[in-house]
């Protein structure tokens, strides 16, 4: 996608995401076949609702037919929340996974598999899993220290709100 066009988009899209409460993550433009494919990813601090990307997708959809930033040709138009596994980038990714457990590739070398607990402007504290019955230990990581870092999906963890009842 050419930074005209990117730019474009962004123009566009991020008013309708905004208004709804939403951050853009990212706008994605590929082929698929013979039609353009429009990939936007839109996120909150609550998460993003079926319904919401599913409006998102429509008000999105007219104001592209109003202009020509697609082009000529078909396209189609994808709206929906990152997932899961997606990688942490930005600060709000981090703040918004406290309490998950999350995999670092640190600039040291080497992963680390920990709990981020708290987040600052400069790092995260964290708590790393014991090992064979250990207790877990703490330690802080900043953000200069990380090379990427991906939340991992635990299925045998109780939420929250297992935990408080």
């Amino acid at each position: 996608m050419s930074t005209t066009q990117s730019d474009r988009l962004r123009g566009l899209i991020e008013p309708l995401v905004t208004a709804k409460d939403l951050d853009l993550e990212e706008i994605e433009v590929s082929r698929a076949g013979r039609r353009g494919l429009l990939r936007v990813v839109v996120d909150s601090e609550e998460g993003v609702e079926l319904d919401a990307c599913a409006e998102l997708s429509r008000e999105i959809s007219e104001k592209l037919d109003e202009t020509d930033v697609m082009g000529e040709g078909e396209y189609v138009l994808e709206v929906s929340s990152p997932g899961a596994d997606r990688p942490l980038t930005e600060h709000r990714h981090y703040v918004r996974a406290t309490g998950r457990l999350a995999k670092l590739t640190l600039a040291e070398g080497g992963d680390l598999v920990a709990r981020i607990l708290a987040v600052d402007e400069d790092g995260m504290d964290m708590e790393v899993p014991g090992v064979k019955g250990r207790k877990p230990t703490a330690r802080r990581v900043e953000f200069a220290e990380i090379v990427k870092a991906r939340v991992e999906i635990e299925f045998n963890r109780k939420d929250k709100k297992e935990e408080e009842a």
